[in-house]
């Protein structure tokens, strides 16, 4: 008797028609050109965002620009770069792409983010037949506009590339290349980071077409589809798993940084129908006047993010197939799907609280593959000045600081971990840091007491000083202050995201948001950035009395902290005081 679990294992095996050694042995091709293409980036690139924090992704796409292998890299990028992709082809035609093309945009309506966020597309021919693409953003530190304010709309917020031709059958469009040297501040850099792109591009179609040489074209499109197929065979086979149902929830983002203290709400439902998931977000905030902004491409990326944790998190490479059971509803006009000309430079922060809050949503339905709140923000100052070295502009972005993720039913939340949002992204490493920039690095350090109680803990925050050797400029955009990371079950709420300014000495920690823009410092004065905790999973009280002492031993948890939250009584030198702590549990 067939029944509908062997209905889905057997959609995917009905097309085989490759060797399942070969598909495999292709699986594993295709997930290598574009981890190549992501060596040669970052070996090549000029800016530390890029080689050392690696805020970029690259990818192989079918030649419709189904996503086939996304280089490991930032989650949001998922729908941003296939459907910048199909722009491009809308955009030319089949007719009028050709061998030798590289084709590239930073419209921010059309990649979802930020105009930093350059992408260059490389059609791949083979036997003069179009079979596939290579892809490449990377965000570039400068691209003109206005530096350290917020902006309120996309015109002052860098040049605009539409979709063009960066360079048509082989030739370079040195116009486009002037063009673009001339509106950014640092135009060396740019023009580096440029070259490390179209280096990827070229490293993707050059493998990519190795694999086809070797295995034969029809082989490999036919072992796309298989692992396609597979891919979508497992998401459906997981989404089963799930209790059928509709779930909402719903939290906050503290504002948009121009009407301060104004929270924005953010509402999401899901519904689990068989092995298919939907999920409605209609009720996410309009888009705002600040610029927190994101286009349509990130609303559906912060579904598929969160789909993909849940129904296919070990499936590689990353692939159009995980996808296919997903339905997303999302208008226009929300602040996940903006509108032109709404600004969008900070595209990044909210979209997180969205897949933190589609978790939350089911976690009561499947508590044991979700995770309380994480710190959900990159926790990100931006800094420039005039170097005491050479007297020339320098533009960085310290970060990402890293924080703590939540809690699951079964263990801690991880500590000082980058937000969901970057992923595969690194924090700047101090010695870099400090050779290159006038700046120093005071501490760098665990958040004592940031991490959500519960029987299972949520994960630490960070806390980072950085002094001024000489006097630069800092601004920071970072949210989730006010909405602190929740707990699951029973579990406590984590300590917000944070900023605090140091002048002369005194310390200013009143400040009404984590949001600056443009503070100057001088020699001697610093910043501190706190990174939040991640919420804690159960009852706090029914968390072993050992691991909060040790919890303690190892300043994760202060003393009284450990009485207050968890019922755990220590003696002078820290060990439990067991009837004391069995008393207080009891009361």
């Amino acid at each position: 008797m067939s029944t509908k679990n062997d209905s889905i294992v057997n959609a995917a095996s009905a097309t085989s028609t490759v060797d399942p050694v070969i598909v495999e042995i292709i699986r594993n091709g295709l997930f290598a050109v574009t981890e190549e293409m992501k060596t040669n980036l970052m070996r090549t690139a000029y800016n530390l965002i890029i080689y050392e924090a690696l805020d970029f992704t690259v990818g192989l796409f079918t030649k419709e620009g189904d996503t086939v292998s996304i280089g490991l890299g930032l989650p949001m990028f998922i729908r941003g770069m296939s459907e910048t992709v199909k722009s491009k082809i809308r955009h030319f035609g089949y007719d009028n792409i050709h061998p030798g093309d590289i084709l590239v945009t930073n419209d921010a309506y059309t990649t979802g983010s930020h105009l930093n966020h350059f992408t260059f597309t490389m059609p791949v021919f083979h036997e003069n037949e179009l079979i596939g693409f290579t892809c490449c953003m990377a965000h570039w530190l400068d691209v003109g506009g206005s530096l350290g304010q917020i902006t309120t709309d996309i015109f002052s917020e860098g040049i605009q590339i539409p979709i063009v031709k960066y360079q048509s059958a082989g030739k370079v469009n040195q116009d486009l290349v002037d063009i673009i040297a001339m509106n950014v501040r640092l135009p060396e850099r740019a023009m580096g980071d440029l070259r490390a792109q179209i280096t990827a591009v070229t490293t993707g179609e050059r493998r990519f077409l190795e694999l086809v040489q070797r295995y034969g074209n029809h082989d490999v499109q036919a072992s796309i589809q298989q692992i396609m197929d597979q891919s979508e065979a497992v998401a459906r086979q997981n989404t089963l798993s799930i209790p059928d149902g509709v779930y909402t929830a719903e939290s906050f983002m503290d504002d948009d940084g121009l009407e301060i203290g104004k929270r924005i709400p953010i509402r999401v439902k899901v519904t689990v129908k068989g092995d298919e998931m939907e999920v409605d977000l209609s009720d996410v905030s309009k888009q705002v006047k600040g610029f927190y902004n994101s286009g349509f491409t990130t609303g559906i990326a912060c579904a598929q993010v969160a789909y993909k944790c849940l129904t296919t998190p070990t499936d590689y490479p990353v692939n159009d197939g995980s996808f296919r059971s997903l339905k997303v509803i999302m208008p226009m006009g929300t602040v996940i799907s903006a509108e032109r000309p709404y600004p969008m430079r900070v595209w990044m922060t909210f979209p997180m609280t969205v897949i933190d809050t589609i978790f939350k949503a089911l976690a009561p339905a499947i508590p044991h593959r979700t995770i309380a709140g994480h710190h959900a923000d990159l926790v990100f100052p931006n800094i420039h000045g005039i170097s005491p070295e050479d007297g020339r502009l320098f533009i960085v972005g310290i970060g990402p600081l890293g924080g703590g993720w939540g809690a699951k039913s079964s263990e801690d939340g991880v500590s000082v971990t980058v937000c969901i949002n970057d992923g595969d992204t690194h924090n700047s490493p101090t010695e870099q840091l400090e050779a290159k920039y006038p700046v120093l690095v005071e501490s760098y350090k665990i958040r004592e007491d940031s991490a959500g109680a519960g029987e299972h803990r949520g994960g630490l925050g960070a806390e980072m000083v950085v002094q001024a050797l000489s006097p630069f400029t800092v601004t920071t955009r970072i949210d989730r202050m006010h909405c602190k990371p929740w707990g699951l079950d029973g579990g406590g709420e984590a300590a917000g995201n944070g900023i605090a300014i140091r002048h002369k000495g005194e310390w200013k920690t009143d400040l009404p948001n984590a949001k600056i823009f443009n503070v100057r410092l001088e020699r001697g004065d610093a910043y501190k950035m706190l990174s939040g905790g991640g919420g804690g999973f159960g009852n706090p009280f029914k968390r072993d009395a050992h691991k909060v002492a040790h919890d303690v031993r190892e300043g994760y948890v202060s003393s009284a902290a450990a009485k207050k939250l968890y019922g755990v009584v220590l003696d002078e030198q820290g060990v439990v005081n067991a009837a004391a702590t069995h008393a207080l549990r009891a009361g």
